[in-house]
């Protein structure tokens, strides 16, 4: 009998744990993110609410096409507490994505978000890597229409598939989800990583090392 509360208690803690794992609940009903305030917070400082007017909680314009002329052929719009600070502390997000025939999202992460996408036109390859098991690829084409979850931290990628544009729309579970992608992170970080890092951990020369970063 010893073992039940101590059982109770464990269960307890991990949900608290859980619990306190992301953002935590709003305390008022809103809190603009004041983007002149010097206050050091986790997250943006508040706006005197008295000051917060219906512009603070709007954005236009999501419904145009972004501008997919680029080496990847595509281009995210997102709308996070940058663009709406009437999400801080909400601990939501938006991006639209747009993709020019077989465009590319790059494998990336978002640290502190869960992601789910929605097709709006076109077909998509995604897929994310998994870490335990590790490194399993779970991955599927997707139509207009169909819904598919990203779960937070895993590395993705979005592809479209087709010879047409292709539009998805996401939420994500952080009005600053942040964005890590793989490529630039390893490659165009500043200050670099030390070339001789680079070629030995992906097993090949430095020359080689120096042509990806050229890239980025």
């Amino acid at each position: 009998m010893a073992k039940y509360p101590i059982f109770v208690l464990s269960l307890l803690a991990l949900v608290c744990a859980l619990a306190f794992a992301y953002e935590p609940s709003p305390l008022q009903d809103f809190c603009v993110a004041d983007p002149t305030s010097p206050a050091l917070v986790n997250g943006r400082a508040c706006l005197d609410s008295k000051l917060a007017q219906a512009d603070h909680f709007f954005l236009s314009g999501l419904n145009k096409a972004g501008n997919t002329s680029n080496a990847l052929g595509s281009v995210v719009t997102p709308v996070t507490v940058g663009q709406i600070p009437g999400l801080n502390t909400f601990g939501i997000a938006l991006a639209r994505l747009d993709y020019a025939p077989w465009g590319l999202i790059p494998p990336h992460s978002h640290p502190r978000a869960t992601e789910i996408l929605t097709v709006l036109k076109g077909s998509l390859y995604v897929g994310f890597v998994t870490s335990n098991p590790e490194n399993r690829l779970i991955s599927k084409v997707l139509k207009k229409g169909d819904v598919f979850v990203f779960p937070v931290g895993l590395v993705h990628f979005q592809q479209n598939v087709g010879n047409g544009k292709a539009i998805s729309l996401s939420a994500l579970s952080s009005q600053n989800p942040g964005v890590i992608t793989v490529a630039s992170a390893v490659f165009g970080s500043k200050p670099p990583i030390g070339d001789d890092i680079l070629a030995k951990a992906f097993q090949v020369d430095q020359s080689a090392i120096n042509r990806f970063r050229a890239q980025f």
